[in-house]
């Protein structure tokens, strides 16, 4: 992350951070009447959420508000500090685990958490291409990190196991989200349903495997798995149950301990 003071110069954090937690003054005079770095980053988000994070630059938001780019950069000191506030603002904060509340266990809490932030992602996807430039520090995202330690307290974990946990979780449901938006996507721009683009690969492959080289891939293909429809989900569910089953065996090797 770039440690680049903002228009405050106070604080010597860095600009994208400042203006998240709103320790940024703001602008005396200048800028067009009306203009607020609320309604930027919700031009913002909207371009995004249209055309991709591609289509976003300091102009074309401009365009949106019907201002000068030169006015926003009052607001906003580069495209990288717009991301962030974009992120901030497409995330929200965490909604409340019942797990939490209820006391039903860290397992479930954690379940609740990874679910949580599946449908933010998938929500808006264009998040997803947002490029990392170092740990969550915006208000949401500390939120997010606060929440799931919470849902693992008790479990007997050290302070840095904690935080590896964390990042296993939430590294899976962000590669997940990324992997079946790109898919849809693929599927979208073929224009037919995503059960023939299946069954249209497996006899692709069908024609290109060698029982001979590939004995597991042609076995695969026989069982015709490929070709049967999943429940909803299927996929994440089952990958974030395994991920947790990985997570308890250490709960339980620390218990042991």
């Amino acid at each position: 992350m770039t440690e680049e003071k903002g228009p405050s110069g106070g604080t010597g954090l860095p600009a994208s951070i400042e203006a998240a937690w709103g320790l940024r003054e703001r602008p005396a005079k200048g800028p067009k009447p009306g203009l607020s770095l609320t309604r930027i980053v919700d031009a913002a988000v909207a371009v995004a959420a249209s055309e991709g994070l591609g289509a976003v630059s300091m102009g074309r938001v401009a365009k949106e508000l019907g201002a000068s780019t030169m006015s926003l950069y009052r607001y906003v000191s580069a495209k990288g500090e717009l991301y962030v506030l974009m992120q901030e603002a497409a995330m929200g904060p965490p909604p409340p685990l019942p797990a939490l509340e209820s006391g039903a266990g860290w397992r479930e809490a954690l379940a609740q958490w990874a679910w949580a932030q599946r449908r933010v992602f998938h929500r808006n996807l264009w998040m997803l291409r947002i490029p990392i430039s170092g740990p969550p520090a915006s208000p949401n995202s500390v939120a997010w990190w606060e929440q799931g330690l919470q849902a693992l307290e008790g479990t007997g974990l050290g302070a840095g196991e904690e935080v590896s946990v964390i990042l296993l979780v939430s590294g899976f449901v962000r590669n997940e989200a990324l992997l079946m938006g790109d898919l849809a996507a693929a599927v979208e721009a073929r224009g037919v349903p995503a059960q023939e683009v299946m069954a249209e690969y497996a006899r692709t492959l069908d024609r290109l495997v060698d029982p001979v080289r590939h004995p597991s891939l042609s076995r695969l293909l026989k069982s015709e798995v490929m070709g049967t429809p999943d429940e909803p989900d299927h996929d994440f569910r089952f990958g974030l149950e395994r991920v947790l089953d990985g997570v308890e065996a250490l709960v339980e090797a620390r218990a042991r301990d």
